[in-house]
């Protein structure tokens, strides 16, 4: 090839000094035209490369099942190594243009240089991306942090590629280039400190599964209520359920507390927890009027029934005097109100009868009695699970007058003005 190159760039100073021009006059006037020459072929080159590189591309992308040719042409890996071609043909014509002049062909060699690492680096980088976007689309790696992996590929690449660079510029040995970087390395690790956290944190989230694409997090210190969109090195973002986004630096995830709710959609039922606060006064036993016209709730009927007839017997048994309504066993009416509230969940049709059902009494506050109910919608989604924790809870509080009980309420306080 270099004998090629000297045919067509050398042929010009004979035929100028035959004209009867000078040396120096011959000399850069050659050097002009092999400029210009050049530059034309180098054009040349680089639109018959862009030709047959994204013709083929786009035949063989037609012809293949395979969607990744397809994403390098999307992000345009075909165009930028046909502009490798005609620069590694300037790389090998300039030592031949500028043989007579070293200081130029020197400078011009390690630009041009330096220009093919960096296109060789972009080239790579949207193999990278496309790859990255291929990935994306299969389901078994749509949840996984890719844009993490190849940011951190492409940070080693590039730290090569910058050596290269400062190699080829300066004239320095790798070795020596390599010993100076170590020297530096306390304030490479400060400049890139929170890329190396985002990097170790990264590597963490998907060795651990702590997050995937997809999952609903919840994280109070970022303000971050939503399903994450994104990971990468330094950076997850998440839509929160209002549609802003917020973006939590990845390392946060491996030092903070957040809420991950994936077990939560995954499983067979979503937790409802609430309490309500009944009247600590209005707890009482129950006599036989009461029982009586409690029978009429169809969900209790028979228990009221056999229950009562228990406690009779057990009363009987012991000639308990029932004068006095403390006296021996009785049913009171917040025992009788959580009977019927675990018969009207066992009924209730948006709850998961194969997971816990409980009506359960909590420790007794200053402001009365927490009756909590425990169980799981058979509907996750928010709108629904929302609608089947209001259905109950209205039905709840509807339901205490019949049992002669109430809801606790603040009393409103209503200033006199004086």
């Amino acid at each position: 090839m270099h004998k090629l190159l000297e045919k067509i760039f050398n042929f010009l100073y004979p035929v100028f000094r035959d004209w009867g021009m000078s040396r120096n006059v011959a000399s850069y006037t050659s050097l002009f035209f092999n400029i210009a020459i050049l530059i034309a072929l180098a054009y040349v080159i680089y639109y018959v490369a862009k030709f047959i590189l994204v013709t083929l591309t786009a035949v063989f992308a037609q012809r293949t099942k395979t969607k990744f040719d397809d994403y390098l042409i999307q992000n345009k890996t075909t165009r930028y190594t046909a502009y490798l071609i005609p620069f590694f043909f300037i790389y090998k014509a300039v030592p031949v243009i500028l043989d007579k002049y070293e200081y130029w062909e020197s400078m011009f060699g390690k630009i041009v240089g330096v220009y093919i690492v960096l296109l060789g680096l972009w080239i790579v980088r949207t193999v990278f991306n496309s790859l990255r976007d291929y990935l994306k689309q299969k389901p078994e790696y749509s949840d996984k942090p890719i844009d993490s992996f190849v940011q951190v590929i492409m940070i080693v690449l590039w730290i090569f590629g910058v050596a290269m660079i400062i190699s080829t510029l300066f004239g320095i040995k790798k070795g020596e280039l390599l010993t100076i970087l170590g020297t530096l390395s306390a304030i490479i690790i400060l400049i890139f400190r929170d890329t190396i956290l985002g990097f170790v944190s990264s590597v963490q989230v998907a060795i651990n599964d702590m997050v995937r694409i997809g999952d609903w997090i919840t994280m109070d210190k970022f303000g971050a209520d939503g399903d994450v969109i994104e990971i990468n090195l330094t950076t997850v973002k998440v839509r929160n359920f209002d549609n802003t986004i917020t973006t939590i630096p990845t390392y946060a995830l491996s030092s903070d507390s957040f809420q991950n709710w994936r077990g939560m959609q995954k499983s067979d039922g979503r937790r409802i927890k609430r309490h309500v606060l009944i009247k600590s006064s209005t707890i009482r036993f129950l006599n036989e009027e009461d029982l009586q016209q409690l029978r009429k709730i169809q969900l209790i009927t028979s228990y009221i029934d056999s229950r009562q007839a228990e406690i009779d017997k057990y009363n009987d048994l012991r000639g308990i005097d029932k004068t006095l309504s403390l006296n021996g066993r009785n049913m009171t009416n917040l025992g009788l109100f959580r009977k019927y509230i675990i018969q009207y969940l066992v009924n209730h049709p948006g709850l998961n009868k194969d997971m816990h059902i409980m009506c359960r009494q909590l420790q007794s506050t200053a402001h009365g009695v927490p009756l909590e109910i425990y169980v799981f919608s058979s509907d996750k989604r928010w709108a629904n699970y929302e609608y089947i924790m209001a259905d109950i809870f209205d039905h709840v509080m509807a339901s205490v007058q019949y049992f002669d009980l109430e809801i606790f309420e603040l009393p409103s306080k209503i200033g006199k003005l004086e």
